[in-house]
């Protein structure tokens, strides 16, 4: 199978595959939909994938027509995940399995799939338990986070969730200690990883939310020494995974 077909398995075109998609339960990371074109049969599928929490898009017919190679998506597509996702408790569930405190990373809207696959390998490579995104505004489990992870999506669960806020009070209360990756904060070497901890590593451009920021029990920053004042999100966020896997028993 060519990397082109594999990259077009992701996209499901049309009423019909998409409805079917969506009734059997395949994991879908988005449902797209052309402007104007909530009617008759498209207003069902949306429906449904309302009821079942899918990220709906609404673009312009003419960006649908080049996503869709000119296909007749009869106004709908949506994109598959390579995965199924996992859930929190599953992650949780991983590491009592392994006798180990709970590694968690969390991404803060990271949007770039390369950066997302890539995090996955690094977080496989240090023994993370699993990952936490947000289900809308974030890179998705596409073919293209499968190819950057070097595989390791098969192996390390990732979780999407409504609301990052919400789900780092919900790790706090279950005494996980949360670090978020951001500037200004404590050098990541003068903290304890010992314990339960969930790293936060933000979008690419933006950093860590502000809500988000608020609920990190600390933040940790990297050294700058150059002209450059930050680093790309997935070097950043191996740097200190490795720290966090350098400090654990």
């Amino acid at each position: 199978m060519t990397e082109e077909k594999r990259q077009k398995d992701d996209l499901i075109i049309g009423r019909n595959p998409v409805s079917e998609a969506i009734r059997s339960n395949r994991p879908i990371d988005r449902v797209l939909v052309a402007k104007g074109a909530k009617n008759g049969a498209v207003v069902g599928i949306l429906a449904k994938a309302k009821k079942k929490d899918i990220p709906i898009k609404e673009v312009d017919s003419k960006k649908l027509d080049y996503i869709c190679g000119g296909a007749n998506h009869q106004g709908i597509a949506a994109f598959a995940a390579v995965k199924d996702y996992a859930s929190v408790e599953d992650i949780f569930a991983l590491a009592e399995s392994r006798g180990e405190k709970p590694f968690i990373v969390i991404l803060d809207e990271l949007e770039d799939p390369h950066n997302l696959g890539a995090i996955l390998r690094t977080a496989e490579c240090t023994g993370a338990h699993g990952v936490i995104i947000p289900k809308r505004r974030s890179a998705a489990l596409s073919y293209a986070v499968g190819k950057a992870s070097a595989g390791a999506v098969e192996y390390v669960p990732v979780a999407r969730v409504t609301n990052i806020a919400n789900t780092i009070e919900d790790l706090k209360k279950r005494g996980v200690w949360v670090y978020g990756a951001d500037m200004n904060g404590t050098s990541y070497r003068d903290c304890d990883y010992a314990d339960s901890v969930a790293l936060v590593i933000g979008n690419e451009g933006k950093g860590i939310g502000r809500l988000v920021r608020e609920k990190c029990d600390e933040i940790v920053s990297l050294p700058m020494k150059g002209k450059i004042s930050s680093l790309n999100a997935s070097v950043a966020a191996g740097v200190l995974m490795y720290e966090i896997a350098s400090r654990r028993k």
